[in-house]
């Protein structure tokens, strides 16, 4: 391995929607060949694969944007992260991935490109509490201890001392605005609760290394953004000096959208709710002309407009999109 004094980064974020690659057998290229009904009977696993023709147009997404790094949110454990890179991405990269609190086994993780110069190390804050308790439990004698639906998981990026690394990045996935028990709407709550420890890890990472960029990406679930912010997030621009990576590059607001909420008579509304947050001095080495929002493609190559129907939601890859971007001259001495 070869050392050298900066480096160029491609990092790309994105919620894989339902990520299971789950084989009762050893799985092989042969079995990219299948059609889906043969596809899904390779699994006797309670969590369906995700379709063989989703898991395609993601390889040929992250074929186009050529990341160094991605970053996942909604991965089927370990072994279908493992399964993704071995079967679909050529084995070009090394999977990290802790199990987490997730009720649905979707977790957040990693993949990190082989030929890079450096090591890296995973960490996992899936034990923290959240100092939480919904309506219902606050006059319970021993009301119930929550943690993060998901996690936060920290990645070390280091040349030679995993203490002293020259780039940090935490992962997460906030809590969803479903509420099928009713006690929560729209999860509001537990989201800001999260929220707000989720920043807490964050400034704690901050202070153990305030020289060295730090990264705070995932499904937020909501509008973290500047603009008409929504109220959980709001804990997030009163404690830290972090800006979505989108805001540092002066993207259009209408090309921000990471998700398409599906209205009645054929409307659609595009949102942010996907985020990489900078702090100033992982900002100071971004590229601002390489990021932006992949945008998934028709056969011929060309970018789709956002769906305007169901149908054509449930056709693409996943039902989020791509954040992607470039650090240069990142520098290795932390």
């Amino acid at each position: 391995m070869s050392w050298s004094e900066s480096i160029d980064l491609k990092i790309a974020l994105l919620n894989a929607e339902n990520l299971f690659l789950l084989f009762d057998q050893t799985p092989t290229l042969e079995h990219t060949k299948l059609d889906e009904i043969q596809w899904q009977k390779l699994s006797t696993s309670i969590f369906p694969n995700k379709n063989l023709s989703k898991i395609k147009e993601l390889v040929r997404s992250f074929k186009d944007m050529d990341p160094d790094i991605v970053l996942l949110c909604e991965v089927g454990g370990p072994e279908s992260l493992k399964n993704f890179n071995d079967i679909f991405l050529e084995q070009k990269y090394s999977t990290a991935l802790i199990e987490g609190n997730s009720d649905r086994n979707i977790d957040v993780g990693f993949l990190v490109r082989k030929d890079l110069p450096f090591y890296f190390d995973l960490s996992t804050n899936k034990h923290r509490l959240i100092n939480f308790n919904y309506d219902s439990e606050k006059y319970l004698k021993t009301p119930p201890e929550h943690k993060l639906s998901r996690d936060c998981a920290e990645l070390r990026l280091f040349q030679r001392d995993v203490d002293k690394p020259f780039l940090n990045i935490l992962l997460t996935h906030l809590k969803s605005r479903l509420d099928p028990e009713k006690k929560d709407p729209n999860g509001f709550a537990r989201r800001q609760a999260e929220l707000k420890t989720v920043i807490d890890i964050a400034n704690d990472v901050y202070k153990r290394n305030p020289n060295v960029p730090l990264i705070l990406a995932g499904d937020f679930n909501g509008n973290a953004s500047l603009r008409s912010t929504d109220e959980e997030f709001k804990y997030l621009y009163e404690n830290t000096e972090l800006i979505d990576v989108l805001e540092v590059a002066g993207l259009a607001d209408d090309r921000r959208a990471t998700f398409a909420q599906v209205r009645s008579g054929q409307r659609s509304d595009g949102r942010q709710i996907d985020f990489c947050f900078l702090t100033p001095k992982a900002a100071q080495y971004l590229d601002k002309s390489s990021a932006g929002v992949y945008r998934y493609k028709d056969s011929y190559g060309f970018a789709l407009d956002l769906p305007s129907t169901l149908e054509q939601k449930l056709e693409l890859p996943s039902d989020h999109y791509p954040i992607f971007f470039k650090l240069q001259q990142l520098p290795f001495k932390a």
